[in-house]
């Protein structure tokens, strides 16, 4: 592998985890972590601050929101807008990243949501997350609360959690973060 960027030429990028957030940060005018579930086991997160990154949380929930805002963002700087969808994980038992499929549909939803409001120059990576979450979409509820993740939260007494993930969120507001505990 080279130390090349072959995503910077694209508006939309996605990748995965705390090693895709220090890959797309620096180039992106925003870095969108898609965080569909809470973590089961939170005191094990890596913290990590953003610096003088913006970024901003995105769920199932709240793609559509987040991509307003981000166009919103790209009318009031009159040029195109950059933005890094990076898919947050979970953690394995060992310390490492589990691929948590319903962040990569978080993240699908983000970056269809943008497509949809006309950012759509995606890299080959945001493009396949976005097609996965277009391809299942009318499996979501189901594969979120079916998923690894979901399962825990469910045996771990915290359902409603799940619930609440896959629930209408009329209130939510887009939030710039700065700070946030990536689980590997």
């Amino acid at each position: 592998m080279s130390d090349a960027e072959p995503q910077i030429k694209y508006q939309v990028r996605f990748d995965w985890g705390l090693a895709g957030f220090q890959a797309l940060a620096a180039d992106a005018d925003v870095i969108v972590l898609a965080d569909a579930l809470p973590p089961v086991d939170a005191a094990h997160g890596f913290p990590t601050a953003l610096g003088a990154h913006t970024v901003i949380v995105a769920g199932l929930a709240t793609s559509a929101l987040v991509a307003d805002w981000a166009l919103a963002r790209q009318t009031e700087k009159g040029d195109r807008f950059s933005v890094a969808v990076v898919a947050v994980g979970e953690r394995r038992a060992d310390g490492t990243i589990r691929f948590a499929m319903e962040d990569l549909l978080a993240a699908g939803a983000v970056i269809d949501a943008l497509a949809e409001r006309g950012i759509d120059h995606c890299s080959p990576e945001a493009a396949a997350a976005a097609a996965t979450l277009v391809g299942l979409k009318r499996a979501v509820k189901h594969l979120v609360t079916a998923s690894e993740t979901g399962q825990a939260l469910a045996a771990a007494g915290r359902p409603a959690a799940v619930a609440a993930a896959l629930a209408p969120a009329p209130d939510a507001a887009v939030a710039v973060v700065t700070d946030f505990n990536f689980p590997a």
